[in-house]
């Protein structure tokens, strides 16, 4: 829970009372390497916050995996799109290794919304950080080059999202073929 402590601290001032109280709310969890935790089509229930562990989220095109999100310890992740509204998912959530998480319910998160003020600027941060994500992320898929995107990511995730996923998703999530990332990645290390 330190690293949850630490986390929020970064967004929020939450007294010890405070915290404890949300600590009282969050459900642990533990997943085995590639389990699904959120899957496409069914309405999600929960934010989850990392405590160990690296995460991703994809959908399904044409049978092929394409990845849009990755999030390893310390981070929050949910397939945000059916979080806030309610809807079935598009997307799946999967622990690409050995995870530990922490959870709260859709419910629980109104209701602490209600509860303190606090909780509600918690909530309004999370969703404008990922709502600049998604920008971000959009405005680079478009205007950088293939080689431009790989420097990028290595230079803007957490080192275990760099050195934790495989290649393949990277590429995916790169918008761009996995014999692209390879050579992208053989000219970087030959320059």
């Amino acid at each position: 829970m330190k690293q949850l402590k630490t986390s929020l601290s970064h967004l929020i001032q939450l007294s010890d009372s405070e915290f404890e109280f949300l600590e009282s709310k969050l459900v642990r969890h533990e997943y085995k390497a590639k389990s699904i935790i959120v899957n496409q089509e069914k309405i999600v229930d929960s934010i989850f916050f990392i405590d160990k562990g690296l995460l991703r989220t994809y959908y399904l095109q044409d049978s092929k995996e394409i990845n849009t999100y990755f999030a390893c310890e310390g981070q929050f992740i949910t397939v945000y799109s059916s979080f806030i509204t309610q809807t079935p998912s598009i997307e799946f959530l999967e622990a690409i290794n050995d995870c530990v998480l922490y959870s709260i319910s859709f419910d629980t998160m109104k209701a602490l919304y209600a509860y303190d003020s606090k909780f509600e600027k918690l909530g309004r941060i999370i969703a404008e950080k990922n709502y600049l994500c998604i920008i971000d992320r959009t405005r680079k898929m478009q205007s950088l080059t293939a080689k431009e995107k790989y420097l990028d990511f290595i230079d803007s995730h957490d080192k275990k999202i760099v050195t934790g996923v495989p290649q393949h998703q990277i590429a995916t999530y790169l918008g761009i073929a996995p014999e692209s990332l390879s050579r992208v990645r053989k000219q970087i290390a030959t320059s």
